[in-house]
């Protein structure tokens, strides 16, 4: 697991709900509890802080670290996704993004693409993206940030030829690949799952340190199809579609670990002084 991404972790799943601000060293004690040390764990926030992540305040000889407005932004678009309800039917509308972006800005043009693939969007074209899903103010938003919008066009598209929209998003996205993704998250987690449960139901005893651990795993993995998943209505999944019984199994495991997790991180958590 790398130290950043770890962070990510942490920071959306528990600092943010506590003021989003932590000491140093709660961070490094609750990251050793994956095997990360305190440089590698310090290091990872020099370079959060440097992306523009994370702010630093100092109180006295100890220092504290808070998510920015952009990290919360991103902690909040992430949790939405994580922890989504089930949406009405598709208006069978797409959300087209469109950019020519001069080779001198090539950095911001490879930005842009992260930041669509984030979001769930897929390349029709190499310049070209779409998304089922209505991201029009969010593009709008975050080309305005990045200063792009001369370079952006933005449309509300109705497809009216010649794929059907399955054939479309087969276009757009693997859908084997993260099919296979979400088959491979289930089989590791299923039987941990399962474990735990039977392991409650004899009443033996749980460590909470199990639970952080094993709850910030499980997030930390789950996370990650935030990458790879464009979170399709349900008219155009394909008819073997693993998310949904991932998805369940998720919230399931989830709900089994939460109260010890939470526990824990508030024995090692840490705020700055009022």
């Amino acid at each position: 697991m790398k130290p950043q991404s770890m962070l990510f972790t942490i920071y959306g799943e528990y600092v943010r709900h506590y003021g989003s601000e932590i000491w140093i060293g709660s961070l490094t004690k609750l990251m050793g509890e994956f095997g990360l040390s305190e440089p590698a764990v310090r290091a990872a926030i020099s370079r959060m802080l440097r992306q523009g992540w994370l702010e630093s305040r100092k109180v006295g000889n100890r220092s504290f670290y808070s998510l920015s407005e952009r990290g919360r932004k991103r902690m909040e678009e992430a949790a939405e996704r994580i922890y989504k309800v089930e949406t009405g039917r598709w208006d069978g509308k797409w959300c087209m993004v469109s950019y020519n972006i001069p080779e001198e800005r090539r950095a911001l043009r490879d930005q842009l693409r992260k930041e669509l693939g984030w979001m769930g969007f897929g390349m029709l074209t190499t310049s070209t993206w779409i998304s089922p899903n209505n991201l029009n103010e969010r593009i709008r938003e975050l080309t305005e940030v990045q200063e792009i919008t001369e370079y952006v066009e933005i449309f509300s598209a109705e497809h009216t030829g010649w794929s059907n929209p399955k054939q479309l998003v087969q276009k757009c996205w693997n859908i084997e690949e993260i099919n296979a993704k979400y088959k491979e998250f289930i089989d590791v987690y299923r039987a941990e799952y399962e474990e735990l449960a039977e392991s409650i139901r004899q009443g033996k005893e749980v460590p909470d340190s199990l639970c952080f651990v094993n709850k910030t795993k499980l997030v930390h993995q789950y996370r990650k199809f935030l990458f790879i998943d464009p979170d399709l209505p349900e008219e155009l999944l394909p008819e073997l579609w693993l998310g949904k019984e991932a998805d369940q199994l998720f919230q399931d495991y989830y709900r089994l670990l939460n109260p010890g997790a939470v526990r824990f991180f508030e024995t090692v958590y840490e705020a700055a002084p009022v």
